[in-house]
């Protein structure tokens, strides 16, 4: 059987654990409530934040992503007949410098 202690508290606080604690017994609350309070501290102290070069990998593998996306589309509307005429693709360009891509797009 595991030891027990007394905690003597202002009259105040064991009411508000008396009032709080529903049908849980007061050692579990309180060990709940130490738990929650610890919890967030031991989280802080792990490292949930991402480098910039992570971050820089993720932002080139976007634009990668973006790049591929733009060549497929474009390749698979002038698969299907539909030539894009200069104008559009002069359009695309300026939407994708726009992006802060460089343009590649020749022209068909």
């Amino acid at each position: 059987m595991s030891e027990k202690r007394m905690l003597i508290v202002d009259a105040v606080v064991a009411k508000r654990i008396e009032e709080n604690r529903g049908d849980t017994n007061v050692s579990d609350f309180l060990n709940f409530l130490i738990d929650g309070q610890l919890r967030p501290a031991v989280a802080e102290a792990k490292n949930n934040h991402i480098t910039v070069e992570e971050f820089q990998q993720f932002e080139q593998g976007i634009r990668d992503l973006l790049r591929n996306f733009l060549e497929f589309f474009l390749s698979y509307n002038l698969e299907l007949g539909k030539h894009s005429t200069e104008r559009e693709l002069d359009r695309l360009a300026q939407k994708w410098q726009s992006m802060g891509f460089s343009t590649k797009i020749d022209h068909v």
